[in-house]
């Protein structure tokens, strides 16, 4: 073990300094704060179109001039209801004391009405009287839009660091393999603590990426005031994404490791790792598609197969609520997938990592004894 801890201080301590990765994680910040302000900072005038069944409009543009305000009267309550389940209007105030909505009421919009409201009741009689009753005509969505957003924000931070990270083992392979250094370090260590201190180095400076996108994400949120319509349970969803991460981490980045000591070329491992480019691509394809459809039978039955709930279940995890024993029953297949891929990767790296010269065939090094 102690190889391996060596290994794994090595690739953190040679590449937690350069330049590059320092510009990188800075960049990356920056945008994702960016991205959390954006919103705020590029968006329009609140507007918003509202109805009345039996009731005056209220004085809205007075209280908020610099909010828009479109009015649309309705003969009755059925026909408003279809109208906010159409989503043809914002909010319905029916009589003087209710107003309809489909969901949770916008919170600014809510504070409009109850106060103009009141204001008007207190000015016309001059006594305390009952806020406005709201009653959703729906399901309750309220966080829905946010949900999606947050999922689709997640599979590109995964997809993202995976196949990077991916990529770097596996040129890290090749490196090692092409400058014969690795022979100097086999003398000294066995291969399989060799290849995992790479892999699990490695691990932490995407875990580091992965943290300050997330950190900053977070409080970029929380500054810009997006974070108002984040859905319950944020801890659980953003723990989720760590633990997801690091399984799909171990078992892209060992299949990478594996493929890539078979070639002694940089220029060999584009072709050597597209078997595995191609895996990621196609989980991330059932990731983003399961934004849309996080209930869907494609994305329930994709997201309990690894190496495809590596995405897809963190991903409807934070787009909808997934039963426990689905996230446990993924959780264990993924656990089991990876240590047999850390075993079979395990075996090709150590057949194949002192072979120079042509590409050896994974065929002959499984076959080897």
């Amino acid at each position: 073990m102690n190889g391996l801890a060596l290994v794994a201080r090595r690739e953190i301590a040679t590449r937690i300094r350069t330049r590059a990765f320092l510009v990188s994680l800075l960049v990356t910040a920056v945008l994702v704060g960016a991205a959390a302000f954006a919103p705020k900072l590029m968006g329009g005038p609140d507007s918003y179109t509202l109805g009345t069944v039996n009731a005056q409009r209220l004085p809205l543009e007075a209280a908020a001039p610099e909010s828009e305000f479109a009015w649309k009267a309705f003969p009755d309550e059925a026909a408003a209801r279809n109208a906010l389940l159409g989503g043809d209007v914002d909010a319905v105030l029916v009589g003087d004391a209710k107003v309809l909505t489909d969901g949770e009421i916008d919170q600014e919009l809510g504070v409009l009405l109850q106060s103009t409201n009141r204001e008007v009741k207190l000015g016309a009689s001059g006594v305390r009287i009952a806020p406005l009753q709201i009653e959703s005509v729906g399901a309750d969505t309220r966080y829905q839009a946010a949900r999606t957003g947050i999922a689709v924000v997640l599979v590109l931070v995964l997809f993202m660091l995976l196949i990077g990270q991916a990529t770097m083992v596996g040129m890290g392979v090749v490196e090692e393999k092409g400058s014969r250094i690795v022979e100097i370090l086999l003398t000294s260590i066995r291969p399989w603590q060799l290849l995992g201190g790479k892999i699990l180095g490695l691990g932490v400076l995407g875990l580091v990426n992965l943290v300050t996108i997330l950190v900053v994400g977070v409080a970029a949120a929380v500054g810009s005031g997006v974070a108002t319509d984040f859905p319950p349970g944020m801890p659980g969803i953003v723990a989720g994404v760590v633990v997801w991460f690091v399984l799909g981490y171990a078992f892209f980045a060992t299949l990478a490791a594996a493929l890539a000591s078979l070639v002694s070329r940089q220029e060999e491992v584009g072709n050597v790792m597209s078997p595995l480019t191609m895996l990621i691509m196609v989980t991330y394809g059932v990731a983003f598609y399961a934004t849309a459809e996080p209930t869907g039978t494609l994305a329930t039955v994709m997201s309990m197969i690894p190496p495809f709930s590596s995405m897809v279940m963190p991903v409807r995890t934070a787009a909808a609520e997934v039963p426990l024993w689905q996230i446990g029953l993924a959780l264990a297949l993924m656990a089991a997938a990876v240590v047999a891929v850390l075993a079979l990767g395990a075996r090709v790296y150590e057949r194949a990592v002192l072979r120079t010269g042509a590409r050896v065939r994974l065929g002959d090094v499984l076959r080897a004894k």
